[in-house]
Parts: structure tokens; C-alpha cells; sequence
């Protein structure tokens, strides 16, 4: 996969709201998405799998404690660089070393406490003004994912969205699938067979919003999707290779024993 142009312009917008509230053993004091792999939040490895592929514009959608996620950011480069200090000129920082993620241009939102996926995305379209397709996903999962083959596959679709399939049993957004589209969409029904939506989604920059406004409990996967899918308007990228979410805490310490192996799948960067 590696860097790619096509991609470069692009934004990846992550969900990053979320509570945890089935991990709470490791996440109950942090966003879900600062829970750690490797030393690194997820957030971290997630950013890493756009940047690795040539999008490093992101757009981060924050709720439950964003305040942590800010300051890891700007307290990013200190924690990871050798640095001087002088203390007589305003604690002045001369660092040492260069980073990877020196490019990454991070856009850090508040989305509200307690508003739902649907709602967070829209209140965020501000930021998206005068791009074209965008890319979503949420804080919680990773893949190798083949991102250029996702956003042509869309581009070629000239569908509203089109969100990653994944085959996993459910409890996840069910895909019913033809000929390409999604046909219909069921939010994390009992029983499932065939692919659920495994995030990693590309909107239109345009028409993505006529199915999504400011309600505070409007949620992405259940309203908006569904009615994206009986229009017509939602596709599928069918990925078969890894994607694991970390949802509960035996995920959690599953993901950190991968990456521990150094055999992480996810991990497409140099």
C-alpha cells in the first residue's frame, strides 16, 4: 500500500466520543479512544494506518473527556523528543529530533458531551467546507485496510457513502448487499450472517449531509445509514483482510498481545 496522491488531499474524520462503557476496567478514566496498544492510544494507531497511506489531515470529533485527547496532542511532540529547556526565556523548547508524524495536521472538535455519531458528524461539516470526499471511521477499530481501493471503489460508485464490509458475527451493523449497494441496513441485529460494517467509511461531500442534522440522539448507523441504503445511495467495500475492534476488555488485551508479538497487522507503517 504505502503513501499515495490520490489520497493526500483527502480528510479523515474519527468519531472519538465514545465512553467505553464496556471496557471500563482500562477506559473508564479516559476517551475509548486514548485506551493504550502498545503504549500508544488507539487513536494513535488509527491515524497511523490514514498517514501511512497519504492522508494526514485530520478531523477529530470530541465528546467524553476531549480535553485528554487535546492535550496528548499538544503535548506530543515533548513526550516523544529528546528536548532542551531555558528556563529564563519563557521555558523555551529546543528539540532534538525529528518525528514521522510532523506532518499530520490535526483539527480537534468539540462534538459535545453526549451527542450521538450522527450528530457529531454533522456538527463538524464546517470543517469539511470545500473538500471533496471525506473518510470516516470510528476510535475504536483497526484493519489493513487498502484505503486507495476503498476511495476509488467509491469514486467510481458516485454513491452519497460507501462503508467497509467485514465478515464478523454480529454485533455490528448488518449489510444487506446487491449488486454492489447496500440495500438495507440493520443496526447490531440477535443473529447475523455475511459481512457487518466495519467502518472505514468515504461520504460525499455533498449529498452525505441530506440524511443527517443536529439532534443531539441521531445516531449514524441506525436513521441516516439505513436511509442511505434505501435509496440506493450506500456501497460496499467487501475487506477480507484484518480488522479487529476493541470493544470489550478481552479485546483489548488481544490487540496489545498482537502488537506485543510484533506481528500487528494493522501496523502498515514503516
Amino acid at each position: 500500500m504505502g503513501g499515495n496522491s490520490k489520497l493526500s488531499g483527502m480528510k479523515a474524520v474519527i468519531l472519538c466520543g465514545g465512553k467505553g462503557t464496556r471496557i471500563r476496567e482500562v477506559s473508564e478514566i479516559m476517551p475509548k479512544p486514548m485506551t493504550a496498544i502498545g503504549g500508544k492510544p488507539i487513536l494513535w494507531h488509527i491515524m497511523n494506518i490514514y498517514a501511512s497511506q497519504g492522508i494526514t489531515d485530520f478531523l477529530l470529533c470530541l465528546g467524553y473527556k476531549g480535553w485528554m485527547i487535546k492535550e496528548f496532542f499538544l503535548n506530543y511532540r515533548t513526550m516523544i523528543s529528546d528536548c532542551s529547556i531555558t528556563l529564563g526565556r519563557h521555558a523555551e523548547l529546543e528539540f532534538h529530533d525529528e518525528f514521522p508524524e510532523s506532518s499530520w495536521r490535526i483539527t480537534l472538535a468539540d462534538t459535545g458531551e453526549n451527542a450521538m455519531t450522527g450528530a457529531r458528524l454533522y456538527r463538524v461539516r464546517k470543517y469539511l467546507e470545500g473538500c471533496g470526499p471525506f473518510c470516516l471511521t470510528y476510535g475504536d477499530g483497526v484493519a489493513d485496510i487498502d484505503l486507495r481501493a476503498l476511495v476509488e471503489q467509491h469514486e467510481r460508485s458516485g454513491l452519497a457513502g460507501t462503508l467497509t464490509g467485514i465478515r464478523m458475527a454480529g454485533r455490528f451493523g448488518e449489510l444487506n448487499i446487491t449488486g454492489g449497494k447496500v440495500r438495507k441496513f440493520q443496526e447490531k441485529p440477535a443473529l447475523t450472517q455475511g459481512r457487518v460494517n466495519g467502518g472505514f467509511m468515504v461520504f460525499d461531500n455533498r449529498r452525505v449531509w441530506d440524511y443527517l442534522d443536529d439532534r443531539e440522539d441521531l445516531t449514524l448507523e441506525e436513521e441516516p445509514l439505513r436511509r442511505m441504503a434505501e435509496a440506493g445511495q450506500l456501497g460496499v467495500y467487501e475487506h477480507d483482510g484484518y480488522w479487529q475492534c476493541m470493544d470489550t476488555f478481552r479485546e483489548y488485551n488481544l490487540l496489545n498481545e498482537i502488537w506485543d508479538s510484533g506481528k500487528a497487522p494493522w501496523k502498515i507503517w514503516g
